[in-house]
Order: structure tokens, then sequence, then C-alpha cells
């Protein structure tokens, strides 16, 4: 087999049939690190960051999404590279700045931000908060008050339509996330009863996962038509406006790519569309991607244990499962669970002759990470690789189920693979852990 159509651009195979990444053979690392990982090619976030940049016009800054995947060699490799980061709770603002990021290149969005996660982030300068609600605004105006210091705030805003009147990809329905549209001027009337909030912008909720680029640019054109309304009512250019995230990668057999030529010509006409208006004249246009960067830059990779047959069906048993990769078991958001890109990365060049399931080692039925997938022959030792795993893998799964030690991340530039992330052991399973005292119950 080869390697599945939407992980071509950007792997290969060596005439051996073994998976290269970076200049190296896959089987060297995992003879190296073992099994089950994750495998982080540098080459391929470059390439990533490289073409968002060409389609982006000169005025737009990026921002890292830490959630995508907040492992520090991420965010060093962004910040070397001149992005921002964008966080969503306290845990990674601290990544961030133990990464050496600076507070005033960080903003912090999110919905259910705490009164002490606040506090943390405005005592240590943060740049930007992008509000969810009026209470979160009143919260900031008063830890700004404790501290005497004004801190910046935009709001995130869920459209009522996009700019082609139909509903938005995740906007226009009730959500947790942001403010709706319709709530936005009251909001806005009120903003001068926070002294210590400096209102400086717009974030839009546009929604995830985005393949279309006509959709995308639909959205875009509904944030400048948001903003534009805000400095109206503000009587004042704003300094911030967050397109957010939104920029899709393909999963499935048969999904396009975002046609990344046609968002750069859609950018660019909207931005010569806006050139003589005074409200965006001191405007920093933003985007705050993680999935499009990173997703497809890495590889999960288990070991075939076990194979059985059980009533006509071939299983073959994973070192690692949905403990380690949930998207892949479908059981993060899919409604009608399909196989991510999957193949036996050290037989790439035999053809497919078997449907198999392929599981991991949970006590589960939910631990399946692909469902009558076309594989070579598959034998005990065989490495089987998932795709498009750099982003939300590791960090979205429920690592602690049955207590199977956490798997090492690597990352891996050229010819050279450091390890980014150590393997889990048991007495890991003890760490955040304390015995019951003699005069204690579990009661």
């Amino acid at each position: 087999m080869s390697i599945p159509d939407v992980a071509a651009p950007y792997w290969r195979s060596n005439p051996r049939g073994e998976l290269v990444v970076g200049d190296r053979s896959v089987a060297s690392i995992v003879a190296r690190h073992g099994t089950p990982l994750f495998l982080y090619d540098r080459a391929i976030i470059e390439r990533k960051l490289l073409a968002l940049r060409h389609t982006l016009p000169p005025r737009f800054a990026i921002s890292y999404s830490v959630k995508a995947n907040p492992n520090p060699a991420f965010l060093r490799f962004f910040l070397e590279n001149g992005c921002g980061l964008e966080v969503a709770s306290a845990g990674e603002f601290h990544l961030a700045q133990s990464s050496g990021c600076l507070p005033e290149r960080i903003i912090f969005a999110g919905p259910g931000k705490t009164e002490q996660e606040l506090e943390f982030v405005v005592a240590q300068g943060i740049g930007e908060i992008h509000a969810e609600s009026q209470l979160e605004i009143e919260r900031i105006n008063a830890i700004g008050k404790k501290f005497g210091v004004s801190t910046r705030v935009a709001i995130r805003v869920n459209p009522e339509e996009d700019g082609q009147g139909g509903a938005m990809r995740m906007g226009g329905k009730s959500a947790p996330f942001g403010v709706d549209e319709e709530q936005l001027a009251p909001l806005l009337h009120r903003m001068t009863d926070f002294p210590h909030v400096e209102f400086c912008g717009i974030h839009l909720f546009v929604g995830t996962q985005i393949l279309d680029h006509k959709a995308l640019l639909s959205q875009y054109k509904k944030g400048l038509e948001i903003f534009r309304s805000a400095a109206d009512q503000m009587n004042s250019p704003l300094r911030t406006l967050d397109f957010g995230g939104g920029l899709g990668i393909p999963y499935f057999s048969g999904e396009p790519e975002l046609d990344l030529d046609q968002v750069r010509e859609g950018m660019q006409e909207l931005m010569t569309s806006i050139e003589s208006e005074d409200c965006f004249a001191q405007t920093k246009f933003m985007i705050e991607p993680g999935r499009f960067l990173v997703g497809e830059a890495g590889i999960y990779i288990a070991r075939v244990n076990d194979i059985k047959i059980s009533r006509g069906k071939k299983y073959l048993i994973l070192d690692g499962g949905m403990n380690h990769h949930l998207a892949a078991s479908g059981n993060l958001g899919q409604v009608i669970k399909r196989n991510f890109p999957i193949a036996i990365i050290n037989k790439l060049n035999l053809p497919p002759n078997e449907a198999v399931e392929i599981v991991g080692p949970l006590c589960t039925p939910l631990d399946t990470l692909g469902r009558s997938v076309q594989l070579p022959h598959a034998e005990v030792g065989d490495l089987i690789g998932i795709f498009q795993s750099g982003a939300y893998s590791r960090t979205a799964s429920p690592l602690g189920f049955l207590s199977h030690p956490t798997p090492p991340e690597v990352w891996v530039e050229g010819s050279q693979d450091f390890l980014v992330r150590t393997r889990g052991d048991i007495e890991s399973l003890y760490r955040d852990t304390r015995p019951l005292g003699v005069n204690e119950s579990v009661v």
C-alpha cells in the first residue's frame, strides 16, 4: 500500500517501504524510543507556516493556538518564527511563559475563565483577554482596580449570520462561546463603566475545521461588518480584529485541502475594500490557527501486539489505543465514525489485501482506531501509523484510563530526533496521590 492520499503531500517512504520522518526511517526512530509514541516532523510545520504567511496580507499577525498541541517544542518553534500564542487556561499561559513567550504576546480566550485565572494573567501583564460575557468583563475590571492596572480586552462575538445571509458554520446558533451579536451593542454601551478595561476590539467566533474557502471568506467579511459597527458605536478606531481559527485540514479520503490561493485572493479583495475606512487604519488583524499548522505534521505509531479472528473479522490489537488518541477512535465529536488515514508504515511498498479492525488494549469496545481498514497482510510486530495526528490527539485523550503508561513525543529535525516528552511509567501514576492518614477515611 502507499501513504494514504490525504497525508501523501507531506510524507514519503524509502525503497524498503518504511515511512521516512525527516531524514530518518521510522524503524530507526522506533528502535530508539519504542512504541506507542507520537512523532512530529518540524519540516512539515515550517512548510505550513510559510504557506499561511504567503496567504495572509502583510497586516495579519499569527498567534498559534496552544490547545492544538501544547508541547513546549511547538511553542518555542512558533515563538522563534515570530508568532504570538493564544491560550485557553492559566496552565497554557504558564506553558507559554515557560517557553519564553513575553506576556504581552499572549492572548487569552475561552468561555470558562475563573477569577483565579484572570487574576493570575492580569498580574503578569497579559497582552489581551478576549472576553466572553459581561460578567467576565466586570471581573477583569475589578481585578484591574485591585492591582491598579488597565487590561486590554476584546469581546468575542458569536455572529448572527454570515456575509452571504446564511448561518455561519458555528455562529448563528446558541453557543457558550462569545457574546451573541445582537447583545453586543448594549454591552458596548456599558464599556465606559469599566475604567480598568481598555476595550480594543473584536474576536470573531467562526467555527472549526473549515475546508471551504468561500465559507471562510464569508465569515471574514462578516467580521469586518461587526468590527465596523463596533468602532462606529464607540466613536473611535479599534486596535484588534481577531478572526479566530477555523482553518481546516483533510482527515478522510476524498476531503479537499483548503484552497489557499483562493483564500489569498479573497483576503486581498477584502483588504482593498477597507483601505479608505478610518476605523481600520490602526487595526491589527489576527488569526489564531492551531490544527492547520501542526495537524499534518504528527503521526501516532503503535505496534501490533496480537492478532485474532472473531466470527469472520480480523482484529489487530495494538499496544496503544484511544487512551492516547481519542480523536482517531471517533469519540471526540464524530457523529458518523470514519477512519483517520492509517497504514502499516513498515510495509508501504505492499498492496492492501485484507480488511481488518484496528483496536487498542483497553477493556471497552470504544477502543477501536480503525474499522474495516484495507491493509497489506499484517503480522505481530508490524507498525501501525495514524496520520494527521499533530493536533488534538495526545492532548485531547483520556491518558489515565486503565493506567497504561503515557506515550512519549519525539520531535524530528532532518536526521536528528529529540525526545520532547518522556514515556510515563508505573511510578508516575502515583505522583499526584496521597495515602489516607490514620484518622482519615474515604467518606
